[in-house]
């Protein structure tokens, strides 16, 4: 099935809204932060942590790489998602969640020179986290749902 580009758009349209959440986010943390952390909700709780690093804090302190690879993989994704023909609707939905979250996690490390994180779970001993990361993930999840699903 050969999806139009209007649609494509649209994809690519979500991932901007995506982006837009996660700076919203990450912003209300930024100039709230005393305010609202150590703040209990029923799953969780709101902490703010600079995250000089990626995922688990990996490659702590190579701002420069780390932002070098967010550029790449979003250019990528836009290629990909405008100009593959064969991509069906969870492809578009997977690459649309992985581009927000990229973006937005890449905006923060070429601005700031870190990643906010203020999603601490309160039922599992698991990094703070944020909506970036949350898209990322989900994002995979429907990667890993389309090979599954044509095997």
């Amino acid at each position: 099935m050969i999806i139009k580009i209007q649609t494509k758009l649209y994809f690519l349209s979500f991932s901007i809204f995506i982006t837009l959440i996660d700076q919203l986010t990450k912003y209300l943390m930024l100039y709230n932060y005393k305010t609202v952390i150590n703040k209990d909700f029923l799953l969780f709780r709101l902490d703010f942590v600079r995250n000089y690093g990626a995922a688990f804090n990996i490659y702590s302190g190579n701002r420069i790489f780390l932002s070098f690879i967010s550029i790449i993989f979003s250019i990528l994704l836009t290629y990909i998602i405008l100009r593959k023909k064969s991509l069906k609707i969870y492809d578009l939905i997977s690459y649309s969640f992985i581009l927000g979250g990229t973006i937005g996690n890449g905006m923060d490390r070429i601005l700031k020179g870190y990643v906010i994180d203020f999603i601490n779970l309160n039922f599992i001993n698991f990094p703070v986290f944020n909506i970036a990361d949350i898209s990322i993930n989900i994002g995979f999840i429907f990667l890993l749902y389309g090979i599954f699903k044509n095997k």
